[in-house]
């Protein structure tokens, strides 16, 4: 059962009317792996995420998630909170509840989902706000916070569902420059910790030192793939070479 892969895509394909986003894109994530998507705007990167948690269906091929066969077309609704309960998502956006304090955020969906008391739920919560650093912030509102402090409250909720994978598209686009350091480093203590995550990410970087794999999406296909620093050091695409010129261009 080790060896089963946490995420199996094969030849999935996704399409948004005539526009065909995900071509046939296979590939795996295994259990206790970090692996980054990279790739310019607009390769497929966010929907090949959002496919992992069903927000997005795909239209052909066969993907499985957590032994879930995410494949068919209609998916039970027990399915469905099951998946949600076990893949955790983290957006560009904080989409935090802005009339709820901090705490509140973070108990609400194991109260309604997994049907945790509110005790429970509250010691989960402090002891997930204290990993990201934020204890003190337990009775604030997400108007009093910063912008890292919102996305690590929002990884600290979605780690709150105690899921089995952690998806982030994006974590740190919407961030200033120097707020971006303290939700990476959140992000790599987990990875540390062998949270199974997959990373969409602009974080070369970050993409280098923490993620195990690293894949490159070039018009809804990988176009190149392998483990981490010897993709970003050592690309053997075109496409890659200038896509990595092009983000270190950017980031001198």
């Amino acid at each position: 059962m080790e060896n089963t892969p946490a995420i199996l895509f094969d030849q999935v394909e996704k399409s948004f009317g005539t526009l065909r986003v995900l071509k046939g894109i296979s590939g795996q994530i295994n259990a206790g792996e970090v692996v980054a998507i990279i790739g310019s705007s607009g390769c497929g990167k966010s929907t090949l995420l959002r496919c992992f948690n069903r927000l997005e269906a795909i239209n052909g091929g066969r993907l499985i998630v957590n032994g879930m066969d995410l494949s068919h077309p209609k998916m039970p609704q027990s399915e469905l909170r099951q998946l949600r309960a076990e893949v955790g998502m983290v957006f560009q956006q904080f989409n935090l509840f802005p009339h709820m304090t901090v705490l509140e955020n973070l108990t609400l969906a194991p109260r309604k989902v997994l049907r945790e008391s509110t005790k429970e739920s509250t010691r989960l919560a402090r002891f997930y706000l204290e990993k990201v650093g934020l204890s003190e912030k337990a009775d604030a509102y997400p108007e009093q916070l910063s912008g890292g402090q919102k996305q690590r409250v929002a990884i600290a909720r979605s780690l709150c569902m105690r899921p089995k994978i952690m998806l982030f598209d994006e974590p740190t686009s919407a961030l200033d420059p120097e707020l971006v350091g303290e939700v990476l480093a959140v992000m790599q203590q987990l990875a540390e910790e062998g949270m199974t995550m997959v990373v969409v990410t602009h974080e070369m970087q970050f993409a280098r030192e923490v993620a195990n794999r690293v894949l490159f999406l070039n018009q809804g296909q990988v176009e190149e793939e392998g483990p981490a620093r010897q993709v970003l050091t050592y690309p053997k695409s075109d496409r890659l070479k200038t896509f990595l010129s092009r983000m270190s261009f950017v980031k001198a």
